[in-house]
């Protein structure tokens, strides 16, 4: 079991930076994919990121590359998405999820391939004004 809990959302205007935290505890996410979503108001959750563990190597969509970047630090248990240059159709909340039990990105083409995730946090609001 592990608990993930997500942090760093707020209101920012347009172009500005917000990093989220996804802390996790119950077990170490050393060894499994962590991804980010999100779901914007009256649309589908969409996936914006993932990193494989222990590789490290990750994926991102095409709507935030580039300006999105994915990052862990073991020793505190956390995955970290810096966002840079947000826009208004960045708003929604975002939620990080594992598994624990794959190790790479279940991602192909810029996307998820599923959704399914057993562990998901509460989610973080991110706004961005115009």
């Amino acid at each position: 079991q592990v608990q993930l809990v997500e942090s760093g959302g707020g209101l920012v205007p347009s172009g500005g930076s917000l990093r989220l935290s996804c802390a996790a505890s119950g077990s170490s996410l050393d060894w499994y994919a962590i991804g980010w979503f999100r779901q914007a108001p009256g649309k589908e959750r969409e996936g914006v990121s993932c990193i494989s563990n222990p590789d490290g190597s990750t994926h991102y969509a095409d709507s935030v590359k580039g300006r999105f970047t994915l990052s862990r630090d073991s020793a505190k248990n956390t995955v970290y998405l810096e966002m840079n240059d947000l826009k208004p159709e960045d708003t929604a909340v975002y939620y990080c999820a594992t598994d624990m039990k794959s190790h790479y990105c279940p991602w192909a083409a810029g996307k998820p391939l599923r959704y399914d995730y057993d562990f998901w946090g509460q989610g973080t609001q991110v706004t961005v004004s115009s």
